[in-house]
């Protein structure tokens, strides 16, 4: 009896041992065959010349950077540093003081232990700056984006968003419980049909990038408030691509139409002409404030934004509000640019804004032209699909206030001479 309870004993640990080497076989199969799945996919882009590689700048950011693999100094054309404040003494300094006084982080969020007084002074100074009652910070736009519409929306109201907006509306939009349209890009009437259909919604919310980052063109705001106020509806625009430069002052598509105060809620980032770190925030009435702080999913479950970048920012917006004339050299240096491309025979997408789009079609064009650039010492990037349209790829020159004449005259003649060796221009 005892011999046969042994064997039926060690015959089930030869089976166990065969099921889990079974397992290991079976598992090891699925994870190949999905790396071997993956790895046909990252080459089919690679076939199709979209393949996107990320230089390594070795370097502090600024109109002239450093990039791994060239000895040479190359003029960067292609950040969103449209102040050149990244590397600003003042706005460094700032950082390096906030990380001694209040260290690298705060381990927390806001609402358990990771409010600090500076923070508090940046939402304040936000505020200030948009001339609105209040501000929340958070990471990034794109969690300030992702926190907002399913916070402040419910099952009665309707969403009506412009179909170019940014992945981090189109991905915030997707979560929240309204009804949800797309209006064609800037098309005045398929809103205005939109806003008739759904008039009586509780809440009509049109959704806009203040400018489209893709195309440099921007919202057609005069009349989309003109829509507004015929069908009671309330407005959202995304400044991420004008806070600080755009408009006389840097106060963005508002006061570049003449229509400060006017819209009801404004999303922008700290990581663009704000200091170039990170963070985002949203600022309208305190009690849209007050919600978010209730309610918004990635206010109350993200780390605190870290002090130094806070102090970074907050730097910034004292060097805005004191006066500055930025916002006129970035202005003087865009007319510059788009002026004597399109004379050399580029077609430049956009509205005098310092988004730049050198429109050229095809996608493997796009990323050869933008290394030939980088041959002739200038930093800048071709955009393919799935960035852009299929067939609308294009080299996105940036223009910074750092940005001197020279160096605005460098690139153009690169683009000139690269564009003849391409056969874009004559």
């Amino acid at each position: 009896m005892e011999f046969l309870q042994r064997s039926v004993h060690l015959q089930r640990k030869a089976i166990l041992r065969y099921l889990l080497k079974q397992c290991r076989f079976n598992s090891s199969n699925a994870s190949n065959n999905f790396n071997q799945s993956l790895a046909e996919r990252n080459a089919a882009i690679k076939e199709a010349g979209t393949w996107k590689d990320e230089r390594v700048i070795t370097s502090k950011q600024g109109p002239e950077i450093s990039v791994q693999g060239s000895q040479n100094r190359i003029l960067n054309f292609c950040a969103n540093n449209y102040l050149g404040l990244s590397s600003h003494p003042e706005v460094i300094n700032a950082g390096k003081n906030a990380l001694d006084k209040y260290g690298a982080g705060l381990s927390s969020v806001r609402f358990i232990c990771g409010t600090q007084d500076i923070h508090k002074e940046l939402e304040n100074k936000i505020a200030q700056f948009h001339g609105r009652e209040d501000a929340i910070l958070y990471p990034s736009c794109f969690d300030a984006n992702a926190g907002l519409f399913e916070a402040i929306l419910e099952p009665e109201d309707v969403l009506i968003s412009d179909e170019l907006n940014h992945a981090s509306i189109i991905d915030g939009v997707r979560l929240c419980k309204a009804k949800k349209l797309r209006y064609k890009h800037r098309d005045m009437k398929d809103l205005e049909s939109m806003l008739s259909e759904n008039k009586d919604a509780r809440t009509k919310l049109i959704v806009t990038d203040g400018v489209f980052s893709m195309d440099g063109n921007v919202a057609p705001l005069r009349d989309i408030v003109s829509l507004a106020d015929k069908y009671e509806a309330i407005i959202f625009v995304d400044e991420c691509h004008a806070t600080g430069f755009f408009g006389k002052t840097g106060r963005g598509t508002e006061e570049f139409f003449g229509y400060k105060g006017r819209v009801d809620i404004i999303n922008s980032t700290l990581g663009k002409a704000l200091g170039g770190a990170a963070g985002g925030y949203t600022t309208g009435s305190k009690e849209l404030i007050a919600l978010l702080r209730q309610k918004s999913r990635p206010y109350l479950f993200s780390n605190t934004l870290p002090p130094p970048v806070v102090a970074c920012a907050s730097k910034v917006f004292d060097l805005l509000m004191d006066g500055t004339d930025l916002t006129t050299k970035v202005a003087e240096n865009t007319k510059l640019f788009r002026d004597k491309m399109t004379e050399a025979g580029f077609t430049i997408a956009g509205e005098d804004h310092p988004i730049c789009p050198v429109m050229l079609g095809d996608a493997r064009l796009a990323v050869e032209f933008a290394d030939e650039m980088l041959k002739r010492d200038i930093y800048v990037i071709g955009f393919t699909f799935p960035v852009v349209p299929v067939g609308k790829s294009r080299i996105r020159v940036q223009i910074s206030a750092s940005h001197g004449r020279e160096d605005i005259e460098k690139c153009i003649n690169a683009f000139i001479e690269v564009g003849k060796k391409k056969g874009v221009i004559n």
